[in-house]
């Protein structure tokens, strides 16, 4: 790569793939969930997930080249790591505070990966793209902080 632009696009391709993965993993985890309430979170991420792949899709507009995702290594390695963990014989309430730190760990990832693109968007003068990006770090933000406030009373459950 010879420009942050052609960085910023591979950057695109891969968080793009990140989206989609979790679009086919986060069903997964609600179905896994004991938590009524932790099942709802993962319903409206998923929800979410599917309007900031939507989101990326537009952002790509500016780089002038084609959608195109390149699968992303890092997220395929955070939903195998939680496939292993749904794959365990715990109780519930302990598989519960395991989906949590699963997803945190996928929100931690996205949040890092959005903030990068903004920061590049911003350098590139790719406006619509910051705009568009942004509404995704906040919405992964906002997840990270509701599975924090779940994880209170879910771990304080699977402490007894």
């Amino acid at each position: 790569m010879d420009s942050l632009a052609e960085l910023f696009y591979e950057e695109m391709r891969d968080v793009l793939s990140a989206e989609r993965q979790l679009i086919k993993a986060l069903p997964k985890m609600a179905k896994k969930a004991h938590s009524e309430e932790l099942r709802a979170a993962f319903e409206k991420h998923l929800a979410e997930t599917e309007a900031q792949a939507d989101r990326v899709e537009q952002a790509f507009e500016e780089t002038g080249k084609a959608v195109r995702a390149k699968t992303c290594e890092a997220m395929k390695g955070l939903i195998a790591e939680a496939e292993s963990m749904m794959k365990e014989k715990s109780a519930p309430e302990v598989m519960d505070a395991a989906l949590i730190a699963c997803a945190q760990k996928v929100e931690h990832y996205e949040i890092a990966t959005y903030g990068t693109l903004c920061t590049w968007a911003e350098a590139l003068g790719y406006s619509n793209a910051l705009q568009l990006l942004k509404q995704n770090i906040d919405e992964e933000e906002q997840t990270d902080k509701a599975l924090t406030q779940l994880s209170k009373t879910i771990n304080r459950e699977a402490n007894v």
